[in-house]
Protein backbone atom coordinates (compact mmCIF):
# COMPACT_ATOMS: atom_id res chain seq x y z
CA UNK A 1 0.00 0.00 0.00
CA UNK A 2 2.50 2.86 1.08
CA UNK A 3 4.71 1.83 -2.27
CA UNK A 4 1.55 2.22 -4.37
CA UNK A 5 1.16 6.03 -2.78
CA UNK A 6 4.79 6.43 -3.02
CA UNK A 7 4.50 5.77 -6.66
CA UNK A 8 1.36 7.51 -7.50
CA UNK A 9 2.77 10.60 -5.41
CA UNK A 10 6.26 10.46 -7.33
CA UNK A 11 4.02 10.47 -10.84
CA UNK A 12 2.08 13.20 -9.81
CA UNK A 13 5.07 15.33 -8.87
CA UNK A 14 6.65 14.51 -12.06
CA UNK A 15 3.44 15.55 -14.41
CA UNK A 16 3.39 18.77 -12.45
CA UNK A 17 6.83 20.03 -12.38
CA UNK A 18 7.69 18.83 -16.35
CA UNK A 19 8.14 21.48 -19.20
CA UNK A 20 5.38 21.81 -21.98
CA UNK A 21 7.54 19.79 -24.10
CA UNK A 22 8.37 17.12 -21.51
CA UNK A 23 4.56 17.02 -21.15
CA UNK A 24 4.66 16.62 -24.64
CA UNK A 25 7.05 13.55 -25.28
CA UNK A 26 5.38 11.80 -21.71
CA UNK A 27 2.18 11.49 -23.82
CA UNK A 28 4.12 10.25 -26.87
CA UNK A 29 5.80 8.05 -24.57
CA UNK A 30 2.23 6.96 -23.24
CA UNK A 31 0.79 6.08 -26.46
CA UNK A 32 3.60 4.34 -27.60
CA UNK A 33 3.62 2.35 -24.68
CA UNK A 34 -0.44 1.34 -25.30
CA UNK A 35 0.36 0.28 -28.59
CA UNK A 36 3.37 -1.90 -28.10
CA UNK A 37 0.90 -3.74 -25.47
CA UNK A 38 -1.96 -3.62 -27.85
CA UNK A 39 0.35 -5.15 -30.82
CA UNK A 40 1.95 -7.58 -28.24
CA UNK A 41 -2.12 -8.62 -27.14
CA UNK A 42 -3.19 -9.11 -30.71
CA UNK A 43 0.26 -11.42 -31.90
CA UNK A 44 -0.73 -13.24 -29.10
CA UNK A 45 -4.23 -13.66 -30.54
CA UNK A 46 -3.39 -14.22 -33.64
CA UNK A 47 -1.11 -17.06 -32.99
CA UNK A 48 -3.93 -19.19 -31.03
CA UNK A 49 -7.08 -19.14 -30.36
CA UNK A 50 -9.20 -16.35 -30.30
CA UNK A 51 -9.27 -14.81 -26.21
CA UNK A 52 -11.93 -12.48 -25.58
CA UNK A 53 -9.67 -11.07 -22.64
CA UNK A 54 -7.39 -10.16 -25.04
CA UNK A 55 -9.75 -8.76 -27.63
CA UNK A 56 -11.11 -6.68 -24.88
CA UNK A 57 -7.62 -5.89 -23.94
CA UNK A 58 -6.40 -4.84 -27.50
CA UNK A 59 -9.34 -2.20 -27.62
CA UNK A 60 -8.67 -0.75 -24.33
CA UNK A 61 -5.12 0.08 -25.16
CA UNK A 62 -6.04 1.26 -28.49
CA UNK A 63 -8.79 3.30 -27.09
CA UNK A 64 -6.32 5.02 -24.64
CA UNK A 65 -3.86 5.72 -27.24
CA UNK A 66 -6.69 7.35 -28.88
CA UNK A 67 -7.91 9.58 -25.81
CA UNK A 68 -3.95 10.55 -25.36
CA UNK A 69 -4.45 11.47 -29.56
CA UNK A 70 -7.00 13.39 -28.43
CA UNK A 71 -5.54 15.45 -25.33
CA UNK A 72 -2.23 16.20 -28.09
CA UNK A 73 -4.89 17.60 -30.25
CA UNK A 74 -6.91 19.98 -28.29
CA UNK A 75 -3.20 20.87 -26.74
CA UNK A 76 -3.08 22.33 -29.93
CA UNK A 77 -2.48 26.40 -30.55
CA UNK A 78 -3.80 27.43 -33.97
CA UNK A 79 -2.44 31.15 -33.23
CA UNK A 80 0.87 30.64 -32.52
CA UNK A 81 1.55 27.08 -34.29
CA UNK A 82 -0.05 28.27 -37.71
CA UNK A 83 0.60 25.64 -40.17
CA UNK A 84 2.37 23.28 -38.14
CA UNK A 85 -0.59 23.21 -35.81
CA UNK A 86 -2.83 22.56 -38.53
CA UNK A 87 -0.61 19.89 -39.94
CA UNK A 88 -0.48 18.20 -36.48
CA UNK A 89 -4.48 18.24 -36.11
CA UNK A 90 -5.04 16.85 -39.28
CA UNK A 91 -2.12 13.48 -38.81
CA UNK A 92 -3.48 13.70 -35.49
CA UNK A 93 -7.27 13.05 -36.72
CA UNK A 94 -5.81 10.41 -39.01
CA UNK A 95 -3.90 8.80 -36.48
CA UNK A 96 -7.40 8.35 -34.51
CA UNK A 97 -9.38 7.16 -37.98
CA UNK A 98 -6.74 4.53 -38.72
CA UNK A 99 -6.40 3.28 -35.06
CA UNK A 100 -10.34 3.06 -35.24
CA UNK A 101 -10.00 0.99 -38.27
CA UNK A 102 -7.18 -1.20 -37.36
CA UNK A 103 -8.90 -1.88 -34.21
CA UNK A 104 -12.37 -2.87 -35.64
CA UNK A 105 -10.25 -5.25 -37.94
CA UNK A 106 -7.29 -6.14 -35.93
CA UNK A 107 -4.84 -5.16 -38.09
CA UNK A 108 -1.86 -5.01 -36.25
CA UNK A 109 0.49 -3.69 -39.28
CA UNK A 110 -2.12 -0.62 -39.08
CA UNK A 111 -1.60 -0.25 -35.38
CA UNK A 112 2.45 -0.75 -36.13
CA UNK A 113 2.53 2.26 -38.83
CA UNK A 114 0.94 4.80 -36.52
CA UNK A 115 3.27 3.76 -33.40
CA UNK A 116 6.02 3.96 -36.13
CA UNK A 117 5.00 7.47 -36.83
CA UNK A 118 4.10 8.80 -33.01
CA UNK A 119 7.57 7.51 -32.54
CA UNK A 120 9.16 9.75 -34.62
CA UNK A 121 7.26 12.51 -33.94
CA UNK A 122 8.14 11.90 -30.36
CA UNK A 123 12.28 11.77 -31.34
CA UNK A 124 11.60 14.96 -32.97
CA UNK A 125 10.36 16.36 -29.89
CA UNK A 126 13.28 15.13 -27.83
CA UNK A 127 15.29 16.94 -30.52
CA UNK A 128 14.21 20.46 -30.24
CA UNK A 129 14.31 20.27 -26.24
CA UNK A 130 17.48 19.43 -26.12
CA UNK A 131 18.91 21.98 -28.81
CA UNK A 132 16.64 24.92 -26.82
CA UNK A 133 18.24 23.24 -23.83
CA UNK A 134 21.51 23.94 -25.69
CA UNK A 135 20.86 27.10 -26.88
CA UNK A 136 19.32 28.04 -23.62
CA UNK A 137 22.65 27.99 -21.25
CA UNK A 138 23.46 30.78 -23.11
CA UNK A 139 20.03 32.86 -22.97
CA UNK A 140 18.92 32.22 -19.55
CA UNK A 141 15.67 33.36 -20.50
CA UNK A 142 15.31 30.97 -23.15
CA UNK A 143 11.82 28.99 -23.90
CA UNK A 144 10.56 26.68 -25.60
CA UNK A 145 7.46 27.34 -28.10
CA UNK A 146 4.96 24.70 -28.23
CA UNK A 147 2.85 26.35 -30.50
CA UNK A 148 3.02 23.47 -32.93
Amino acid sequence: MAYTNALSAYRETRIKTASQGQLIIMLYDGAIKQLDHGMELLTLNAAGKKDPARIEGIGKAVVKTQEIITELMVSLDFEQGGDIAKNLFALYTWFNQELLEANIAQDVKRIDNVRSMIKDLRNTWVEVIAKNNSEGASRPSAGINIAG
